[in-house]
């Protein structure tokens, strides 16, 4: 194996960046902060992060990551160039690198990865879809003949697979995930409350008062924003079981993917499914009440993987020791 190999899990929230060994080399947000003057570069991740929604007309914090796709080109590369140079100590290193991307990931966006990677210093990349990686990081074993069924939602892709010797049987994936639920908060609270909030605080209202089933919600979570009518900072009690319903129309719409790969998977790995149950991997399947929504829904048993938020980053750095094993899910690009 190569001595610079590294796995990152480009995400629409957070970049995170594992070692084929395990090790946590990287994790920060998905930002990043340019001159609207010059276009040069001045915060890359965490401090970027703390730029959002703060920043003077000369200074501009994006996230160049829209549903789990380049929105940016330019930014997503000079993030990921960043990155690899902290990782590194500032060194010129030029790793092998095997990046994750959405089940439903086209062409272009495909190769749109692969170039923003290139550029940014790697010297062969190699892209893994997300429940390839996702079921490796969970310590699956999907080279045995029975079907295990995964469920990976991050910030702005769901996706739901079934996996078997190797490969996966059947997929979807669905552009709602976390973000959705933030950006459902954000409307709510505009339209009936005529508050403006940002997305930061709409994903801590969600971590905080956010219950996928509504009815045992309890409490109030308390939002900081700019009143519309007299555009004067407001704050605001917040009913979470409001929030929970808020939330309900994202959530139904993963449960609905769920259950539409089950509709498609084959009998006999059905049977398994329901021995093995389903595997939630991503950092928004931690949302409280989820797993006993889905299990309810589908009647199935439902378990959360150890370190649901890194498990993709982790899968994708352990997929440099399937590159030969590996069918579906797995692109092996000879750049």
């Amino acid at each position: 194996m190569a001595n610079y190999d590294i796995g990152i899990d480009l995400g629409t929230a957070n970049v995170v960046i594992y070692s084929p060994e395990g090790q946590l080399l990287l994790n920060e947000p998905s930002v990043i902060a340019q001159s609207t003057v010059s276009n040069k570069v001045i915060a890359v991740g965490k401090e970027a992060f703390s730029m959002l929604g703060k920043t003077p007309g000369t200074i501009e914090a994006v996230m160049p990551m829209d549903n789990g796709v380049i929105s940016d080109y330019i930014l997503t590369q000079e993030m990921i160039s960043s990155f690899i140079k902290k990782i590194y100590g500032g060194k010129l290193i030029k790793p092998r690198v095997i990046i994750c991307v959405p089940g439903g990931i086209t062409e272009v966006e495909t190769n749109a990865v692969v170039g923003a990677a290139q550029a940014a210093g790697a010297r062969s990349v190699f892209l893994i879809e997300e429940p390839v990686a996702a079921a490796l990081g969970a310590g699956m074993d999907i080279s045995e003949p029975d079907g295990k069924m995964i469920l990976d939602i991050g910030g702005g892709t769901s996706d739901a697979a079934v996996l078997s010797f190797n490969g996966i049987v059947c997929k979807k994936s669905l552009k709602t995930a976390g973000k959705s639920i933030d950006r459902a908060i954000v409307r709510y609270v505009k339209d009936n409350y005529r508050l403006a909030i940002g997305e930061k605080m709409a994903e801590k209202a969600k971590i905080e008062g956010v219950y996928a089933i509504a009815d045992k919600a309890v409490g109030t979570v308390v939002l900081k924003g700019r009143d519309l009518q007299t555009g004067l900072p407001r704050k605001l009690d917040v009913l979470c079981s409001e929030l929970s319903s808020a939330a309900s129309e994202s959530l139904e719409e993963i449960i609905a993917l769920v259950k539409s790969v089950l509709e498609i998977t084959p009998p006999e790995l059905s049977a398994d499914i329901y021995a093995n149950g389903i595997t939630l991997t991503g950092g928004s399947v931690q949302l409280k009440g989820f797993s006993e929504l889905l299990s309810q829904r589908t009647k199935l048993y439902v378990k959360m993987a150890e370190n649901p938020s890194d498990c993709v980053a982790i899968g994708t750095a352990k997929a440099f020791y399937h590159l030969n094993d590996l069918v579906d899910g797995f692109i092996k690009t000879a750049f």
